[in-house]
């Protein structure tokens, strides 16, 4: 079923009970689109919903036409059930939206994020995929308003370093070009990003654990998504914004910026 907008008793809409995919649309040609539809099929799996007609989904892209787009799906198990009771018979709903879209550029030349007091509750059975209760993100990006904060910094209950509000975290250690750029495991929490899966698979990525008190002695952090590229970090703050850490972004930062850019398509990034 494929509509503009969600009844009140959908079950997305009451219980989070969904799941969404942002996209990067370049002249009707969606980025990274086979692993976006992974992850939507995985996270069906997870939920136990049937997934969403390979047709209808193929479809959409190319309605969008010329230009950068950023094309929102979410897809819920539609209405029924009595309260959490999962309806006998599900029909999903798919609704979608679609906007012009420019990347900001300016951050690809460094930013500042700060480690955010609302920590990520750990739940393996969800970890990685993009489903829609996604309250502790919305929580933690509501510990700053100053607009020179590009983003922040969430910890698990353990105390290891997992994600961005709306990034994926990468790291290294040393500053040697053969140093390897690590990015957290997600099997307890977090959202396994396209961007990420991507770097991954092409062998630019390891994963590997990262504690907090860790952070200060890395050689360079980025912060990234299938949307907005990287950006690498230049100042570390605190919750309370007092500086931890900075960084003068160079040629390990230009090396993974390329392949992550190339992947989605920004040329000269």
């Amino acid at each position: 079923m494929n509509q503009t907008q969600l009844p009140l008793d959908d079950r997305g809409l009451a219980y989070g009970d969904g799941l969404f995919e942002t996209v990067l649309v370049r002249d009707g040609r969606p980025q990274l689109w086979d692993l976006h539809l992974q992850r939507l099929r995985r996270g069906c799996r997870v939920l136990g919903m049937p997934p969403p007609a390979e047709s209808e989904l193929e479809r959409l892209p190319a309605t969008l036409g010329a230009g950068l787009k950023v094309l929102k799906l979410i897809y819920t198990r539609g209405s029924g059930g009595r309260g959490y009771a999962l309806p006998a018979q599900p029909v999903p709903r798919l609704v979608w939206q679609a906007q012009d879209f420019s990347p900001d550029t300016q951050r690809w030349q460094g930013v500042t994020v700060r480690l955010c007091r609302t920590g990520l509750a750990r739940q393996p059975l969800l970890a990685g995929i993009k489903h829609m209760a996604r309250l502790e993100n919305v929580l933690a990006r509501g510990e700053w308003q100053d607009p020179m904060v590009a983003e922040g910094l969430l910890m698990d209950c353990e105390g290891l370093v997992i994600e961005a509000t709306s990034m994926n975290l990468f790291w290294a250690p040393e500053t040697s070009h053969q140093t390897p750029v690590y990015t957290p495991p997600l099997n307890q929490c977090g959202v396994a990003g396209t961007l990420r899966q991507a770097l991954l698979d092409l062998a630019v990525l390891e994963e590997h654990p990262l504690v907090a008190d860790q952070l200060p002695g890395c050689a360079a952090l980025w912060v990234g998504n299938s949307v907005q590229g990287v950006w690498p970090v230049s100042r570390l703050e605190d919750a309370d914004g007092r500086e931890l850490a900075r960084w003068q972004p160079g040629h390990l930062h230009r090396d993974l910026q390329h392949q992550a850019h190339l992947a989605l398509g920004y040329v000269g990034g």
